[in-house]
């Protein structure tokens, strides 16, 4: 068979251009000689080098039934040496990055499309904490510098156009100087409260009732203080009736325990000559003939006494 050539001209210099199935043994032979290169590239210097790489190559070919000549091993050698056979980068790295994200535009679209999704609500969530601190100073501000104070004089007013005691008109004054103070110093949550004891104020003021003597069960009872076992308190069983018969649940402060529970029946602390004259009508005929023991009016904190009483209250006597 014979051997198919083609002829390539000249290279730069003038010199003959190797055949292409030279060039291609060639090819080989570098990719060969690449890939041998690292075994012995520290070890051997340059000639040395070359040397072991022709003499390995040699091996390899011969192993596989090739004769090679010395002229196509140098010759890839040298193409070897100057890395004809090695692809080099073209054109700048700024370039070629914009080439790979042209050709890889799909994925780069959605990685900045996230981006720019991430930085939206980034941006609207700072906004919007932005804009919601800035809503609720500026709720606080009008709270503080206008419907605080309006609500305050509102229930003031509310409160002392019932008030008809001095005792009475001093609560609400203590009351309504009490939310001034505290929307002076920006507390709003002080000053809703007082509003709120003002309004309640206001509803203990309109609020009529008499306090009545139990007739069924314990109409009195006594107690023995813990700070004196010699002594006694007396104490008569009462509930608020209203006008119209209702009964109400107040609060009510317990003498004993300092604590104010609403409760719909309490103990009256009262002398004992009241506390027998009580107890003596009940014994008389079962019945309590005169079972008022007081007469809240409007406009007063306080009941208008029918009997003689000490002041305190109780809310358990079990």
């Amino acid at each position: 068979m014979s051997e198919a050539t083609v002829d390539t001209g000249s290279d730069r210099e003038g010199r003959p251009a190797p055949r292409l199935d030279d060039l291609m043994l060639a090819m080989d032979v570098v990719d060969t000689l690449r890939h041998q290169e690292k075994l012995v590239e520290k070890e051997l210097g340059q000639e040395a080098r070359n040397a072991a790489l022709k003499k390995r190559l040699r091996d390899i070919y011969e192993s596989q039934g090739l004769d090679v000549s010395d002229r196509i091993l140098e010759e890839g050698l040298k193409s070897l040496q100057e890395s004809r056979f090695t692809y080099e980068r073209k054109g700048s790295d700024g370039k070629r990055r914009l080439a790979m994200l042209w050709v890889r535009r799909r994925i780069t679209g959605a990685i900045l499309a996230g981006v720019v999704v991430i930085l939206a609500v980034m941006i609207g969530n700072a906004w919007w904490q932005a804009m919601s601190s800035h809503s609720a100073a500026e709720a606080r501000r009008i709270a503080l510098e206008e419907t605080l104070p309006a609500q305050l004089d509102q229930a003031a007013a509310a409160a002392a156009g019932e008030a008809a005691t001095a005792g009475a008109r001093q609560a609400v004054d203590n009351l309504k100087t009490l939310g001034a103070d505290a929307i002076r110093r920006g507390d709003a949550d002080a000053a809703k409260a007082a509003i709120t004891r003002l309004v309640a104020l206001r509803d203990a003021l309109v609020r009529t009732f008499d306090l009545v003597i139990v007739q069924n069960g314990q109409s009195g009872v006594f107690r023995i203080p813990d700070v004196n076992e010699g002594a006694r308190n007396y104490y008569l069983i009462v509930e608020a009736v209203t006008p119209d018969g209702s009964k109400l649940s107040l609060p009510v402060r317990n003498e004993e325990t300092g604590a104010v529970e609403t409760v719909s029946t309490w103990g009256v602390r009262v002398p004992e000559a009241t506390f027998q004259a009580v107890r003596n009508d009940k014994e008389d005929d079962g019945i309590i003939q005169n079972r008022i023991l007081g007469t809240k009016p409007r406009g007063a904190l306080e009941p208008d006494y029918a009997m003689p009483v000490s002041g305190g209250m109780i809310t358990e006597w079990q």
